[in-house]
């Protein structure tokens, strides 16, 4: 009996400044993010990437992905692809990108990465606010 679908694996998932792919396929991951150290709140981010590399499954999925604000309900943004795995030696590699995100408040923010409606990962990243130091005026 041969499996029909099979639900895939997240190999792996980096929120990240920029992703780009080289002639020959392979992917440059650009500012991997642990935390958002920012001066001051609001503040709105030009660019956030979000890498996901799916394998292990066969079918046709829909990749979902959500960034949750600090209170845990609130989505600042999503996103859906649809991806294929023809076979599970195969792998399936999404970039997701938000644009113009605004941070209002510090705290934990979430990435959710969902395959057809199955959450697969929920990782923190931390906004902290760290004002910049005073500086000291030079006197005369």
């Amino acid at each position: 009996m041969n499996a029909t679908r099979i639900l895939p694996d997240l190999q792996a998932s980096l929120l990240c400044e920029e992703v780009r792919q080289e002639a020959n396929g392979n992917f440059f991951i650009i500012g991997v993010i642990n935390f958002l150290r920012v001066p001051q709140l609001p503040i709105v981010a030009g660019r956030l990437c979000v890498f996901n590399r799916w394998t292990a499954g066969i079918g046709q999925f829909t990749e979902n992905v959500r960034l949750i604000a600090p209170d845990q309900t609130t989505v600042l943004r999503k996103g859906e692809i649809k991806f294929e795995l023809r076979e599970p030696g195969l792998h399936s590699t999404n970039v997701m990108v938000f644009s113009q995100v605004e941070f209002k408040a510090a705290g934990t923010y979430f990435i959710e990465v969902l395959v057809d409606d199955v959450m697969k990962l929920r990782y923190p990243v931390p906004l902290v606010l760290a004002p910049p130091p005073p500086t000291e005026e030079k006197k005369a």
